[in-house]
């Protein structure tokens, strides 16, 4: 198959991903100097998510329709935009306003999902989601390096990077970013409304399952992202810099795993094998974070953490895909991002209110407990996942 436009749509989502990676990090130590409470932080984390779970099926549907490319640079465009605002947010309202934009018009990971569904074979199709995750990855390496180092200019100046980055990707994907879905291949109206899409999606027997798992996995990682930055702060006496530096650290594992390991691994294991040890690794990492005392511990945990989501997120992004028609590939990737968005808007609180009312460890192991819920839900479906005989086949 040819490659290039596989490069091209990696190359997308990396720079759009360093551009993320500045603002996650920076968001708590922003929220935190206009005096917000780890309930407001986790509020603050949760608008961006709740305004995804509104939009996402519907641009995933717009894409299905009139193809990936104007939803890409229409995406890649108005984050820029958001981050723009947050680096003008003077004041907490401001910095809601910026998530809440930027939330609204986050369609890039659904839709460059589509696109690699659109442009590679059955038997491809798992491994290749890995790019998105490798693109991902290096996104968290290069951004929070950017945002640490930018910081040293002012606790601002990264969301004008971030701006910045976005505004070339723009320019870029502009030029050289192809079309993947050809007309004749494109649904022929706009889905349903989001509730619709998402119940009709769910209720399927196996597709159901897996966004059931994607719901729990997201809720999981969403409740212990709200706190980390705060527990190293309060642990170990992390800065903005340090822990930005730590975030890149995990960046650079996410990516060795979707990038190199799971196109290894998924044609010898396939996806059922990849998705119940990649839970089980990451379940059990939030339990080492809550245990950790020392940073070698906690870069143990957060390593662990890093493969086993590594593992997980395209093998269930790649089931997903095979068990879709062509013509609903956005319209199902977009609830995808619906399922991650929704519990990313009750993690957040809720982790903070562990984290702030109970104790500092136990958003993490209220993570664990999560992703062993997804761990039984997953096994217990097992062979009800006929997705997972494609990947076995040879290319």
């Amino acid at each position: 198959m040819n490659k290039k436009p596989l490069i091209i749509i990696f190359l997308t989502v990396f720079v759009d991903l360093v551009g993320f990676g500045i603002i996650i990090p920076l968001t708590p130590y922003l929220a935190r100097y206009y005096h917000a409470t780890a309930f407001d932080i986790g509020l603050l984390m949760a608008i961006y998510s709740g305004m995804q779970f509104l939009f996402s099926p519907f641009w995933g549907g717009l894409s299905d329709r009139f193809g990936r490319r104007p939803i890409l640079l229409m995406s890649i465009a108005m984050t820029a935009l958001a981050n723009l605002v947050f680096f003008y947010a003077n004041s907490l309202p401001m910095l809601f306003v910026s998530r809440a934009l930027a939330g609204a018009f986050s369609a890039n990971i659904a839709t460059s999902a589509a696109f690699i569904a659109d442009v590679t074979e059955q038997k491809d199709r798992s491994k290749n989601m890995g790019l998105i995750g490798a693109a991902f990855g290096l996104g968290f390496v290069l951004g929070p390096a950017l945002g640490g180092l930018s910081a040293k200019v002012s606790i601002h100046f990264p969301a004008l990077v971030a701006t910045l980055i976005g505004v070339v990707n723009f320019v870029a994907a502009f030029f050289i970013l192809p079309e993947s879905l050809p007309p004749e291949k494109r649904g022929k109206k706009v889905r349903k409304s989001r509730i619709r899409s998402i119940s009709e999606k769910i209720a399927r027997p196996v597709i159901g399952t897996l966004l059931g798992s994607n719901f729990v996995v997201a809720f999981a990682m969403a409740s212990m992202e709200a706190t980390l930055f705060l527990f190293v702060q309060d642990r170990f006496s992390w800065n903005l810099q340090k822990a930005s530096y730590g975030f890149a650290y995990v960046g650079i594992c996410i990516a060795f795993t979707q990038g190199y390991l799971v196109r290894k691994l998924l044609p010898k294991f396939g996806e059922r094998a990849m998705l119940t040890s990649g839970v089980l690794m990451f379940s059990t990492s939030f339990i080492l974070i809550g245990l950790a005392h020392s940073i070698w511990f906690l870069a143990i945990a957060m390593t662990l953490l890093a493969l086993g989501d590594g593992l997980l997120m395209p093998a269930l992004s790649g089931s997903l895909s095979l068990l879709t028609d062509q013509h609903e590939q956005g319209e199902v990737m977009g609830v995808n991002q619906s399922m991650s968005a929704m519990a990313r808007i009750f993690g957040p609180p809720i982790g903070g209110i562990l984290y702030g009312r109970v104790a500092m460890v136990s958003p993490f192991y209220f993570s664990a407990l999560l992703g062993y819920v997804a761990l039984s839900m997953i096994w217990l479906n097992r062979h009800r996942l006929p997705a997972f005989k494609v990947s076995t086949k040879t290319a």
